[in-house]
């Protein structure tokens, strides 16, 4: 399973997906849309484990970035309004908690 939040950074709404499942070895897809996004921020996005604190995944400001670790890709929209963090896979049983932010 797959989960995103709501999360506000500044005086810009971020909205998430709310709730993505999953299964093992299949890729997945969350966004985030920014209606509001500044011409200096940047998007982060960030990974919670189960028990442990939020890790920085990615941040971009334009384009596409690949990820590494988990296996995946960040690619923002040419308005920057929203992205999209796809996965290549997930671990069974996995409960994650993915966020996405902005700042400058």
């Amino acid at each position: 399973y797959i989960l995103g939040r709501v999360v506000a950074a500044g005086r810009a709404q971020v909205h998430q997906d709310l709730l993505a499942e999953t299964t093992e070895s299949t890729g997945i897809d969350i966004t985030c849309s920014y209606p509001d996004i500044q011409s200096t921020e940047i998007i982060h996005w960030y990974r919670q484990l189960p028990g442990q604190r939020p890790m920085f995944l990615v941040s971009t400001h334009k384009g596409t970035e690949e990820l590494p670790d988990p296996p995946g890709q960040l690619s923002v929209a040419a308005n920057r309004q929203s992205s999209a963090l796809w996965l290549a896979w997930s671990q069974q049983g996995d409960t994650v908690v993915y966020y996405c932010a902005l700042g400058d």
